[in-house]
């Protein structure tokens, strides 16, 4: 009876280990800071909820401000985008047919994507996020902003870190391969002297 608790008992244990990796985790990444001119660039913007099988209402704003001028000037903040009740909408402005929905279905991910980026979208953008969720009669909200500053350039800059870790790479393989030689040659002679050991002793 004993035996047969622990073998139900390290079933559940293995079920849990493997069952709840498998889950999605939702990690908040900051978003990319530069666009290429003419070429597509996703907002990212990220608001995980700590507990997902409870019911939320979200509502998402996005806001542009151009960056300034003049130092004295503070630029006027522009609402872009709302998604609500799981309608997305790009507000008359200057985005106005250019900007598309890139978030998730559980709203987690509430990103979206500029197309056709152009100089003028240069600028700070503020991700606001809304969240009201359902305990009964008892309705918590939570909000979240976020703020991305996007410069536009004409061509993509090389990532230095890339290149870095590239470099990185070969001299690990270059090393890794001349200590395999290294290692090779001494068992090579380590063999020898041992035949020539083996040789002298049968003598």
């Amino acid at each position: 009876m004993i035996s047969q608790y622990r073998v139900h008992l390290q079933t559940l244990v293995l079920v849990i280990f493997v069952v709840h990796p498998s889950r999605p985790v939702c990690v908040d990444v900051p978003s990319e800071t530069e666009a290429v001119l003419g070429k597509p660039m996703r907002l990212t913007c990220i608001f995980c909820m700590k507990r997902e099988e409870v019911k939320a209402k979200t509502r998402v704003d996005w806001y542009y401000m151009p960056t300034a001028a003049e130092k004295d000037i503070i630029p006027e903040k522009t609402h872009i985008y709302k998604y609500e009740d799981s309608n997305a909408e790009d507000v008359d402005g200057p985005f106005k047919g250019r900007l598309a929905w890139s978030g998730s279905q559980d709203l987690q991910d509430v990103s979206i994507l500029i197309l056709n980026v152009s100089y003028n979208d240069s600028g700070f953008y503020e991700c606001t996020v809304l969240r009201e969720f359902e305990f009964g009669f008892f309705t918590p909200s939570f909000s979240k902003t976020k703020n991305i500053t996007l410069n536009v350039k004409e061509k993509a800059t090389d990532d230095t870190t890339a290149i870095y870790s590239e470099i990185m790479m070969y001299v690990l393989l270059v090393f890794l391969t001349f200590w395999l030689l290294v290692e090779m040659v001494y068992c090579y002679r380590k063999i020898s002297k041992s035949d020539e050991q083996a040789q002298d002793t049968a003598y």
